[in-house]
């Protein structure tokens, strides 16, 4: 229910509009202590009207950290590849799914997010306690489970509009509650 009200919502937006707010967000995310120290960053291209990501990869690039993008598999779980700007994005589509941009290049293999400092993750909506509302792939799900057994603890950091932090998710046993919340307007930390 909530997931189709927020996509609704989202599918009004403009692209004018998700280019304003794609800015401001990249602009608190990098005041964020977590992305200003780290050496490594997994994190995603947006699509459609997610909010943007663009100028926060390309920013984090030009400081010198390596980002880490996702390449989905065929079974939902995600390799990783080396974003090395917006020419070396390629645009595929997964079966029905919405095409997705990946980074061309080498796969790093699923284990590389244990690499990254900071892990940027999409979703739909989060709570006031840090619970996060996914698509309802499972392919984050995978990421967080697999860093938790690998013992790495990196800032967990969703990227949201101003109007998705909601009072409550739906959470499961298996979910994880993110470290920060970032919107356009600005943070909101858990940890």
């Amino acid at each position: 229910m909530l997931r189709r009200e927020i996509l609704s919502v989202r599918s009004r937006l403009t692209a004018d509009d998700v280019r304003e707010t794609a800015g401001a967000l990249a602009a608190r995310a990098l005041e964020l202590p977590e992305l200003a120290h780290a050496r490594t960053v997994a994190a995603y291209v947006s699509v459609g009207s997610e909010p943007g990501t663009l100028a926060l990869l390309d920013a984090l690039h030009a400081r010198g950290v390596r980002v880490l993008l996702p390449v989905l598999m065929a079974d939902n779980d995600l390799d990783w590849g080396a974003y090395g700007g917006e020419d070396a994005l390629v645009r595929v589509q997964h079966g029905g799914k919405t095409a997705l941009l990946e980074p061309a290049g080498e796969r790093l293999g699923p284990t590389a997010v244990q690499e990254a400092d900071a892990v940027l993750l999409p979703g739909l909506a989060a709570d006031a306690r840090g619970m996060r509302l996914g698509r309802g792939g499972g392919s984050y799900d995978r990421v967080l489970a697999r860093l938790e057994r690998a013992g790495a603890d990196p800032a967990l950091v969703v990227l949201l509009y101003d109007t998705e932090v909601v009072e409550r998710v739906p959470a499961e046993a298996h979910d994880r509650p993110v470290h920060a919340v970032v919107t356009p307007a600005g943070v909101r930390r858990f940890r």
